[in-house]
This record gives structure tokens, C-alpha cells and sequence, in this order.
């Protein structure tokens, strides 16, 4: 059974290789993956930005502080959190469809648990979005990279020599879709 998300999350972000042979072994589905670990998780960077730019807000010399108003910013929330999670599954598809190419073998609950579970430092990191002057520390998100490049070699069995280059074309796709969805995101909110 899947440890509860704190357990996941502390494990995967300070002890990752012993978490990814954890996570490999594990018997578990997309569906609770989903909602035992990616729900609660993608709740944060939404939840945060919603209070720190509707409630918070940003002080603007000369102007003051602004904020974005609450309705928009609950709709911006809303559809960070669904964007979010949909990313996550289009991630998947790329580390699964990518696999062959690195000489890794295609697994789609495997390459759904790496787009997952890699994500978590970058979804932890949405916190500092309830203080807009600390959403520069966001950065710290970057972690997730690295978790990237451990977890791929282990569940998609891609040779190590080859786990950089399977990271770096799999993040380079990642960028591209992030930019893609986020522009729907602005266009809809």
C-alpha cells in the first residue's frame, strides 16, 4: 500500500533513490496515484496562489498593493489545479512514448509514476505563492529535474549512459507543454 503523501513526498525529495526502487515495486494504479498523492499535492501551488495574489497581495511602490480580485483569482486557482493534473498525465505519454528511443521499455503505469511522483518538489515549491515577494523561490521546483533523471532509468529500465538524454528531451517537451497549456490557462482566465 502507498505510503500517505507526507511519507511520499519527505521520501522522495530527500531519500529519492531508495524512494524510486519503493515506487517501482509498489502495486498501485493512475487512479490512486491520482487521488492519494496528486490531488492533495496539486492543491498546494493552487491554493497558495489563490491567497497570495487575491488576499495578499503584491505592494506596488507609489501604487500600493494590488491584488488580483477573488473571483478571478478562484477561477485562476481552479484552473491551475485541473491544468495541473492534466499535465501530469500528457507528461506521462511523453516518458512512455519517448522510452524506445533511450532503449527503455515502454510502461505506461511506470512512466505515469515518474511524470508523478519527479513533480512533487515543484508542487512543494508552489507554497512560497502565498507570499508573492517569496514566489522566486519557486525555483527550488527545478529539484524536480533531477528526480526526473533518477526516476527514468529505474521505472522505464533505460540504460543509465542514456537516463541525461532521455531527462533533457523529456524536460525540453515538458517546457513546450507547460508553455502551451498555461497560454490556454491565461486565455481562459
Amino acid at each position: 500500500m502507498m505510503n500517505n503523501v507526507v511519507d511520499r513526498a519527505k521520501n522522495i525529495v530527500l531519500t529519492p533513490k531508495t524512494e524510486w526502487a519503493i515506487v517501482d515495486a509498489e502495486p498501485t494504479s493512475i487512479q490512486d496515484i491520482y487521488t492519494r498523492y496528486l490531488v492533495p499535492l496539486a492543491l498546494i501551488p493552487a491554493i497558495a496562489g489563490f491567497i497570495g495574489m487575491s488576499i495578499v497581495g503584491i505592494s506596488v511602490p507609489v501604487i500600493g498593493t494590488v491584488r488580483t480580485g477573488f473571483f478571478t483569482g478562484l477561477v485562476q486557482a481552479v484552473l491551475q489545479f485541473g491544468v495541473s493534473l492534466a499535465m501530469i498525465y500528457v507528461f506521462a505519454i511523453v516518458i512512455d512514448a519517448l522510452a524506445p528511443t533511450f532503449a527503455g521499455q515502454r510502461n505506461q503505469l511506470a512512466a505515469f509514476k515518474v511524470a508523478a511522483y519527479a513533480m512533487t518538489p515543484a508542487f512543494l515549491a508552489g507554497i512560497f505563492s502565498l507570499i508573492p515577494a517569496l514566489s522566486i523561490f519557486g525555483v527550488l521546483g527545478l529539484y524536480s529535474i533531477y528526480l526526473l533523471y533518477l526516476g527514468l532509468p529505474r521505472l522505464m529500465r533505460t540504460p543509465p549512459d542514456k537516463a541525461a538524454a532521455y531527462t533533457a528531451v523529456v524536460v525540453a517537451a515538458a517546457i513546450a507543454l507547460w508553455i502551451v497549456f498555461f497560454g490556454i490557462l491565461a486565455i481562459l482566465a
